[in-house]
């Protein structure tokens, strides 16, 4: 595999990884959430879900550098919530709301979605498992 083909790989994969953590807030507006007693609860079992998924999906794929992958892909799940709730919330809130009408709200959401893959990264690259190399 070439540095462009593993790049491109890479790419996708923090793509996907940061949509598959909009599972979260989705499920708090279609209010499915609540199949876990209540929002606060619900909130929490699916970030730990979600945390669980990229770990194993980091170590499924054999990615070189996996701290690089979840940081990038908190800040792809910063960007797809933040476009999420720019768009949704007008129509269901009537008004804009979220991370859009407060920049530091925006830098809140960045940094922390950025410590986030930071963290998950950091457990993955302490698992052992036999990494691509490119």
């Amino acid at each position: 595999m070439t540095n462009n083909q593993a790049k491109q790989q890479n790419i996708a994969l923090i793509l996907g990884l940061g949509a598959l953590a909009l599972i979260r807030p989705l499920m708090k507006i279609t209010g499915f959430i609540h199949i876990f007693g209540n929002e606060a609860i619900g909130s929490i079992a699916m970030t730990v879900l979600i945390s669980i998924a990229w770990i194993l999906i980091v170590i499924w794929k054999r990615v070189q550098n996996p701290i690089k992958v979840l940081v990038f892909a908190g800040v792809s799940y910063a960007a797809f919530a933040t476009i999420l709730s720019g768009i949704l919330s007008p129509i269901l809130n009537g008004s804009l709301q979220g991370p859009l009408t407060n920049p530091m709200a925006l830098v809140s959401v960045f940094m922390t979605n950025i410590v986030w893959g930071l963290v998950l990264g950091a457990i993955a690259f302490v698992i052992p498992y036999q990494k691509n190399v490119s």
